[in-house]
C-alpha cells in the first residue's frame, strides 16, 4: 500500500493518483480515466499518465495502468518493458493491447 506525505489533511494530485493506483492487484488493470474518477477528476486523465511517470517506487504499480482502448501506454522503462511485466503477472497481450480489458479490470 502506498503511503505518501501528506501534509495535513491535503494529499497532492500526484499523491491521490499514487494511493488509487496502489490498490490494484497483480492480475488486475485499471485505465488512467478511471483512476481520474476515483480522484474525483474524471477529465485528468492525461494528468493521471503523467502523474505515473513520476513513479520511481515499486509500492505503486504503475505498470498496471492502461488506456481505455486496452492500448498498453506509456512507462518511464519504455512500452516493451511495461508489456514484459504485465504478462509476467499474465495479462495476456496481442502486439500492445491487452485482450479481455473488460475482465479483468479492477474496481474501485
Amino acid at each position: 500500500m502506498y503511503r505518501g506525505r501528506i501534509e495535513g489533511n491535503i494529499m497532492n494530485f500526484t499523491e491521490k493518483v499514487f494511493k488509487e493506483c496502489a490498490k490494484i492487484p497483480k492480475g488486475k488493470l485499471s485505465t488512467y480515466s478511471r483512476i481520474a474518477m476515483a480522484i474525483g477528476s474524471p477529465r485528468a486523465f492525461r494528468a493521471v499518465g503523467n502523474a505515473l511517470n513520476k513513479n520511481r517506487s515499486d509500492k505503486v504499480p504503475c505498470h498496471r495502468v492502461v488506456c481505455s482502448s486496452g492500448k498498453v501506454g506509456g512507462f518511464v522503462y519504455g512500452k516493451f518493458k511495461k508489456i514484459q511485466i504485465l504478462k509476467n503477472e499474465g495479462i495476456k497481450i496481442n502486439g500492445d493491447k491487452v485482450k479481455n480489458l473488460e475482465k479483468i479490470l479492477f474496481k474501485f
